[in-house]
């Protein structure tokens, strides 16, 4: 990548981070051009050159979201961090992600998600699921997971609660208590109260 390819990428960067910091602090409808350009330290002429138009951008940012946040989770569920703590991990620092945002981003992330064709979808399936699925067979062997509890019953279970993510009247009802449900999750998977 030539200088020129490495400016142009940054500045696409710059543009997507100035919207996302936007967008999670107002929402998506509320937040102009105008103020992402100021933010960015570019003209809006440089957005609509690179994005062409809001919607697209509006992608771009919930993309650029998923992505950086599957790459934390990514790296973390290959790390050598012991199972219990991988856990913790995932448990304590979504609760954390989700009080970062505002009601307003998330209802407009959700809608996006609710398309049923969204980039979270795909990645979902493609790369997230046969990771998971990795990461409780690892919690099986290492005693951390009911053995009893079968793959067929947590995938069961996690298409339940994605079709249900899916609807559009959701969104409010989850953000309060999305930590909540990551521990009701992990928890009721290792079959027991604690995990030590």
């Amino acid at each position: 990548m030539d200088g020129f390819e490495k400016r142009r990428e940054q500045k696409k960067k710059d543009i997507l981070k100035a919207a996302l910091s936007l967008f999670q602090e107002y929402g998506v409808q509320k937040v102009t051009i105008a103020e992402i350009a100021k933010k960015a330290h570019v003209s809006q002429v440089t957005i609509y050159n690179y994005f062409e138009s809001k919607d697209n951008l509006v992608y771009h940012v919930f993309k650029y979201y998923v992505d950086n946040i599957w790459e934390e989770q990514k790296e973390m569920l290959e790390s050598d961090i012991p199972f219990n703590k991988k856990i913790e991990k995932i448990i304590f620092e979504k609760g954390f992600e989700a009080n970062q945002i505002s009601e307003r981003f998330f209802q407009d992330f959700m809608e996006e998600y609710a398309s049923g064709q969204s980039y979270v979808e795909q990645l979902y399936v493609n790369e997230a699921l046969p990771l998971y699925m990795k990461f409780f067979n690892e919690g099986r062997e290492k005693g951390f997971i009911d053995p009893s509890i079968s793959d067929e019953a947590i995938l069961f279970y996690l298409q339940m609660f994605r079709e249900y993510m899916q609807r559009k009247d959701v969104a409010k009802q989850i953000l309060p208590i999305a930590d909540d449900l990551t521990k009701l999750f992990f928890y009721g998977i290792a079959g027991k109260r604690e995990i030590e």
